[in-house]
């Protein structure tokens, strides 16, 4: 049985480019393989001093994958690998 990859978007409202990525997540979900969650950065200090202005960044099982831009292809490429 192959696990299902868990997938994180760090992200702050106002962001356009995590609304781009958000929406792409969606959309290649129900390929499935993948489960995402999105964390707020400004919703904790720590989280807000780690990422500053770099948001949106994309996690792959804990691994940092995609920052501000998120290419479909690559994507699922990554998460294959």
């Amino acid at each position: 049985m192959v696990e299902t990859r868990q997938v994180v978007v760090y992200s702050r409202k106002g962001c356009h480019l995590c609304e781009i990525i958000k929406e792409t997540l969606s959309k290649l979900q129900r390929r499935g393989g993948f489960t995402w969650r999105e964390v707020d950065v400004d919703s904790d200090e720590e989280l807000r001093h780690r990422f500053t202005d770099e948001v949106p960044v994309v996690f792959i099982d804990g691994n940092k994958a995609f920052k501000y831009r998120m290419d479909e292809r690559e994507f699922l490429r990554k998460l294959a690998s």
